[in-house]
């Protein structure tokens, strides 16, 4: 489903004397962030972007207004939100929050396999947990599983390897 605000990543710690946070993304590029203006707090109160850096698989942010280390300290654990129209994703490329309880389809049969329950981060592609009454079923989210993606209505069609969904 198509959100609003979409989680991107949460506040780790500071950097720094002058207000800089360590942010840890929860997407696939540390840079994510380099584009966007405004972030928003669990409270929706905006954040102003001064500068994003990467620095290695989390970002330095500059936030206006957050000028100390005890003004850093204070947004430590946050999660951030940005605005979805503010957010550059590429063509097949999704936040997992938007695919998280979409339904998802057998390409050749049509038979709803189960729900998309959770991510887990492999490093070398993610893997998608499917929920179908009480058992889960892990799938790679690679191009040759994954046959399409639609967010607008919830709906996953896959091409799963033979024997994941066999209940014997």
């Amino acid at each position: 489903m198509i959100k609003q605000f979409l989680e991107a990543g949460k506040i780790v710690g500071t950097h720094g004397i002058k207000g800089a946070v360590r942010f840890q993304p929860w997407s696939d590029d540390a840079d994510f962030l380099a584009n966007i203006k405004t972030v928003f707090l669990p409270d929706n109160s905006p954040l102003n972007i001064i500068s994003v850096k990467p620095h290695g698989n989390i970002a330095i942010i500059l936030f206006e207004n957050v000028n100390s280390i005890e003004d850093a300290e204070k947004l430590r654990n946050k999660v951030l939100r940005v605005r979805r129209s503010d957010a550059d994703i590429p063509e097949g490329r999704y936040f997992i929050e938007e695919l998280l309880s979409s339904k998802v389809f057998d390409q050749k049969s049509g038979e709803l396999l189960g729900v998309l329950s959770d991510v887990s981060k492999t490093g070398a592609n993610d893997v998608w947990h499917i929920k179908r009454g009480e058992k889960e079923y892990l799938i790679p989210a690679i191009e040759s599983v994954v046959v399409s993606v639609d967010i607008e209505n919830g709906k996953i069609v896959i091409n799963p390897m033979e024997g994941i969904f066999d209940e014997n």
